[in-house]
């Protein structure tokens, strides 16, 4: 299918700054696809659960509105964006000057070209083997301390070159956020990610 016909639904796309990981902090248009079928309990964004809910746009709709905005860093997330083959939105964003990062839980076999594969793995639905070697940021969300054990059996299958993150599930910052740091202290190999923007109060 082209550019034209082939449809994906978005639940939400705006521009705003990156507010976790490796590349908080920077200018990004965000593209929220509608559906998910990992179900995390703690999940902030459940209305983006059902597909059928949020209208389909082509991918030079979807590609148009991410040109309104100065900023060349498209960031696909969802839901669970690799509940669709992203092979060709990856490359109508290339085409347009877009460097391309996903953020997923890794539930769906890959595909896409992406710039930057954020792999945020969740306890709820198992990675698809293909997204490991794929890999450029492994960020686990630390809701319990059963987590950390979670992250290293996921960090022993990313990539050597992987970043490894770990970050405290919001509602349980005040917890978790000191555990954390006495982690990484004693295994530096991984780096804190906060959510900033919740910080910041941005949207």
């Amino acid at each position: 299918m082209d550019s034209q016909s082939l449809q994906l639904p978005v639940m939400e796309a705006f521009y705003t700054l990156q507010g976790e990981g490796y590349h908080s902090g920077k200018a990004a248009y965000f593209i929220r696809l509608g559906g998910c079928d990992v179900g995390c309990v703690w999940c902030d964004v459940k209305e983006s659960w059902d597909a059928d809910i949020h209208p389909k746009h082509t991918l030079t709709q979807i590609v148009n509105e991410a040109l309104q905005y100065p900023a060349r860093m498209a960031v696909v997330t969802g839901g669970e964006p690799l509940m669709y083959d992203l092979g060709a939105l990856t490359t109508e964003l290339h085409n347009a000057g877009f460097e391309t990062n996903i953020e997923t839980s890794g539930a769906h076999p890959f595909s896409g070209t992406w710039d930057w594969v954020c792999f945020s793995p969740k306890k709820f639905k198992n990675p698809h083997e293909s997204i490991y070697a794929q890999a450029n940021e492994l960020k686990v969300v630390v809701y319990h301390k059963s987590d950390f054990e979670f992250a290293e059996y996921h960090a022993a299958r990313v990539n050597k070159d992987c970043v490894l993150l770990l970050q405290p599930e919001w509602s349980r910052m005040q917890e978790m956020t000191p555990l954390i740091v006495e982690y990484v202290k004693q295994h530096p190999q991984w780096r804190v990610s906060l959510q900033t923007h919740k910080y910041m109060d941005i949207p």
